[in-house]
């Protein structure tokens, strides 16, 4: 897929996907809140994959209406992929991660997606990459283990760092399938036909329409937990200003910023993890950790911008 040069105003652009990584940030927290409040992991995920779903086949309806058309040959591998691991995946085992860890440690461990896909172009396509990699991924590697005190013993939840890393498997498996040609198909028409598949897929798991705990009263949880509404509020947040709200904006970001660009400023969403985290949950780091934090951060950064050919590729899935 050949990359298209951006057009029209780059602060826009940068503007675009600040607010993305801010509202996929916030949205770590939201989700705590219909989960923790009864709503098991397969009916929220259900739930927001097949209401996300919705919304992209009204925005299509209104606006792209060739997106319905079924895929065809190979583009119907395509949309299996993305929709089986880069949807369905990446939304079960994040939305495990939130549960079970800190916010700012699922979205970390989550972002080494992108490591991960640096890895198998080298290793497997055999692709030469810059070699700023290998000090990224020592980086990564010595964060991680600051983050977690491995000296220690790992200081957090075995199954959540499984279903994180899971995610970070998923979210690399997303970048990879979205790097090949889509021939005639739009982002549009991608996303809303791999978004069919995952809901398809999450709906025989745990069907959506037994979301009924949602109609009860959930606490905000944290530092807001005198305070609550009906659960259903907050899972609309999550479809709505959690999910399609983000996603559109990091589309239009691609009109104004190379989608390299894009991906590395989308890294403040685990930066942003960290202040939901501290702000909402009274979740704190120790120093050694910040330091981690950041280790990890600039191992990432360093890793998306080291392969020599840099494709265009579909803007990161909603988490």
């Amino acid at each position: 897929m050949t990359a298209r040069p951006p057009s029209g105003s780059t602060v826009l652009g940068y503007a675009f996907v600040v607010l993305a990584a801010v509202l996929f940030a916030a949205n770590g927290g939201v989700s705590r809140v219909p989960l923790r409040s009864g709503t098991d992991i397969e009916t929220f995920t259900s739930v927001r994959v097949s209401g996300a779903l919705a919304v992209l086949a009204l925005v299509a309806l209104l606006t792209e209406r060739s997106a319905f058309r079924l895929p065809r040959g190979r583009q119907i591998a395509l949309v299996l992929g993305l929709g089986v691991a880069g949807v369905a995946g990446l939304q079960g085992f994040y939305n495990i991660a939130i549960d079970r860890l800190p916010l700012s440690i699922a979205l970390l461990v989550e972002y080494l997606g992108p490591v991960w896909v640096v890895l198998w172009v080298r290793f497997v396509r055999r692709e030469p990459v810059q070699a700023r990699m290998w000090p990224a991924l020592a980086l990564a590697l010595v964060g991680l283990a600051l983050v977690g005190r491995v000296w220690s013993g790992i200081a957090f939840d075995g199954i959540g760092l499984a279903a994180a890393l899971s995610a970070g498997l998923c979210f690399a498996v997303y970048f990879l399938l979205g790097e090949h040609d889509t021939g005639a198909m739009t982002p549009l028409a991608v996303i809303l036909w791999s978004f069919v598949v995952a809901a398809v897929t999450v709906n025989l798991i745990q069907p959506a329409w037994t979301a009924d705990q949602l109609g009860a009263s959930a606490s905000l949880l944290g530092r807001l937990d005198h305070l609550s509404v009906p659960a259903w509020v907050a899972m609309t947040a999550v479809v709505v200003l959690g999910t399609t709200a983000p996603f559109f904006l990091l589309l239009l970001a691609l009109r104004h910023l190379p989608a390299m660009t894009v991906s590395v400023v989308a890294m403040l969403e685990p930066a942003g993890a960290v202040v939901v985290g501290w702000l909402w949950f009274a979740e704190s780091l120790a120093p050694v950790q910040v330091a981690g934090v950041l280790l990890v951060l600039g191992g990432i950064v360093l890793a998306q911008t080291s392969r020599r050919v840099q494709p265009e590729t579909l803007p990161p899935t909603p988490v």
